[in-house]
């Protein structure tokens, strides 16, 4: 339980007070923020609600898109955007901030990585001065159109291996790469720069790619599989149980959440 993170996806309809207030009072001690609901309470005011919890955060997400392009296709500075998500995750105490890098911009593949590549080489020197590490998170190839040309822990790993490991990481999701025939592999190479690891389930059949997903044990993820390769590549920071799905959303917070460290507990830790 001492590493065990809500983040505050799985619990959508939850504001941040009632997110602080839940976790406190279930015994979790860490959460993992979103920057929309950090917005609607503020920097300060979160801040603040979270030290009076005594929680700590392991993550806010998120910054990137640094394509140029938002998953409607609409236009985004992504690196301006980012740089605010910086100073807010420095404000709210975290040092992790998860980056999701954008969809394909201009139907051109090449382009779009080297947008991403050099966006990561801009910021990675703002990220530093703040005490902020980027967190490249890949993305399941199916999303590549829309939200992430980073589609492999490998290809994540590739641009972050160009700044120090103290500033820039990888985020290893097991939705997005339990499937990999390298993974192993690949974790093991990125000792030293895991910068979070956040795991859920792949419903089966997969019914959408962004919210098919389920807590742990209710599909196919070899969870405890995935989490002795972080830890043997060196990762012993908390779990964030990040899970879409509408149907969970559609329910209480507080039984969301007693399920959440039930599904933990089994399958998890």
């Amino acid at each position: 339980m001492d590493r065990l993170s809500l983040n505050q996806i799985t619990t959508k309809t939850w504001s941040v007070p009632e997110a602080v207030k839940g976790c406190a009072e279930a015994g979790v001690g860490w959460i993992g923020l979103w920057r929309d609901k950090v917005a609607e309470t503020g920097v300060a005011e979160t801040a603040r609600l979270v030290a009076e919890h005594g929680l700590r955060v392991s993550s806010l997400c998120r910054g990137g898109f640094f394509t140029g392009v938002n998953p409607d296709g609409s236009p985004v500075d992504g690196i301006a955007q980012t740089r605010e998500a910086i100073d807010e995750a420095a404000q709210l105490g975290t040092d992790v901030l998860v980056l999701v890098v954008g969809g394909i911009a201009e139907n051109d593949l090449g382009l779009s990585r080297q947008r991403v590549a050099d966006a990561v080489g801009e910021l990675a020197p703002y990220a530093r001065e703040r005490g902020v590490r980027l967190g490249l998170e890949p993305l399941h190839p199916i999303q590549c159109a829309e939200r992430s040309v980073l589609s492999t822990l490998d290809q994540a790993l590739a641009v972050a291996e160009e700044h120090p490991a103290d500033t820039v990481g990888v985020i290893v999701d097991e939705f997005h790469v339990w499937w990999d025939p390298r993974i192993e592999e690949t974790i093991a190479k990125a000792s030293g720069r895991i910068l979070g690891f956040h795991v859920c389930d792949q419903m089966w059949p997969l019914t959408d790619p962004l919210m098919g997903r389920a807590l742990p044990g209710d599909g196919p993820i070899d969870h405890r599989h995935l989490r002795a390769c972080v830890e043997a590549a060196g990762y012993t920071g908390p779990i964030e149980v990040e899970v879409f799905n509408t149907e969970l959303w559609k329910r209480p917070g507080n039984e969301v959440l007693a399920e959440v460290i039930t599904s933990y507990r089994d399958h998890v830790a």
